[in-house]
């Protein structure tokens, strides 16, 4: 082998590791989620989300058209309603946040929109489903789900990204989809989506923290991954035309796991508090720019198609 074989040849100056690279980023493959708040006038500061604002409905049209001259192609889109409620029903609601939204993102850009669909941003308690006998009802949420993704595609949504985790739910949607006539709405499913303590600044910004108990029988425990397989294999089953694992740095092991397992396109999401940390950390560092690019590389050789990032436009701003 040594000194014949010397791996240091393929690494002797830039165009070369370049040229021989196994993983590369294009700007098209970074998802921007954007905060919109019904409440707003004025963008507002997130204050556990350094560099991320809560955008009125009346700023959109301009951010958008700053995204797009940027290079980035695709929005996930959370709303924040003037109104909430036991049962959700501002989600919706055809005059909804995020069907204004999306009307705006549709006639005034090209981007991808994405909405996220779920209802714990809309519902008083805070849960991402309906409440019976002080419990989330899964099946009963499925009717509602049907309702809001129907009403995210007459809106102008190219895709709706149901984030809830209720069993069932890519099935249920897909059919209401389908019912109504939208067949080409594309679905991307939060299929492996933990239960995990990396989403507090997240239900800071979108004001979706459970007023009692938690979200653990419903999303995933972290310390499995054979069951992150078998969500990916149901939301394949019942129609999900993208799937994805949630959150992102911590989990590239089960990333990894579902790249071997799927043909489907494979998103990945990176999530607030690996955003803040990364965020606070570089902060700190001289080589800001590079750490975060290490960190938006690490997804995708992970075997990631796509990544939702709050970095995303920082990064095409700067790279």
């Amino acid at each position: 082998m040594f000194p014949t074989e010397r791996m240091r040849r393929l690494r002797k100056s830039e165009s070369m590791r370049d040229l021989v690279s196994e993983t590369q980023i294009s700007k098209q493959k970074l998802i921007m989620p954007v905060f919109v708040d019904e409440n707003l006038k004025e963008p507002k500061k997130i204050d556990t989300m350094p560099g991320i604002l809560r955008l009125p409905l009346g700023a959109l049209e301009e951010y958008f058209g700053r995204l797009e001259d940027l290079g980035l192609r695709s929005v996930l889109l959370f709303g924040i309603p003037k109104s909430k409620d036991p049962a959700g029903t501002s989600a919706y609601d055809p005059e909804g946040v995020v069907q204004k939204a999306l009307h705006i993102c549709d006639e005034s850009s090209r981007l991808i929109s994405i909405a996220d669909l779920c209802l714990c941003e809309y519902t008083d308690h805070g849960h991402c489903g309906l409440i019976q006998n002080g419990k989330v009802d899964n099946d009963s949420t499925l009717e509602t789900y049907g309702k809001i993704a129907t009403s995210y595609a007459e809106a102008g949504a190219d895709m709706v990204a149901p984030s809830g985790m209720m069993d069932g739910q890519v099935a249920a949607i897909r059919s209401a989809l389908d019912a109504a006539n939208f067949r080409d709405t594309v679905i991307m499913a939060y299929s492996a989506k933990y239960s995990s303590y990396l989403y507090g600044p997240f239900r800071d910004a979108a004001e979706s923290t459970p007023k009692f108990s938690d979200r653990k029988s419903y999303q995933m425990d972290f310390r499995n991954s054979r069951e992150a397989l078998r969500e990916v294999e149901l939301d394949e089953v019942e129609g999900a035309d993208i799937v994805m694992v949630k959150p992102g740095l911590f989990y590239l092991d089960i990333v990894s796991q579902v790249r071997k397992m799927t043909k489907k396109p494979l998103a990945v999401y990176s999530v607030s508090a690996e955003y803040t940390m990364i965020k606070n950390a570089v902060d700190l560092a001289l080589a800001q720019k590079e750490i975060i690019n290490e960190a938006i590389y690490a997804p995708f050789r992970a075997g990631a198609d796509m990544l939702i990032t709050y970095f995303a436009e920082f990064y095409a701003e700067n790279f």
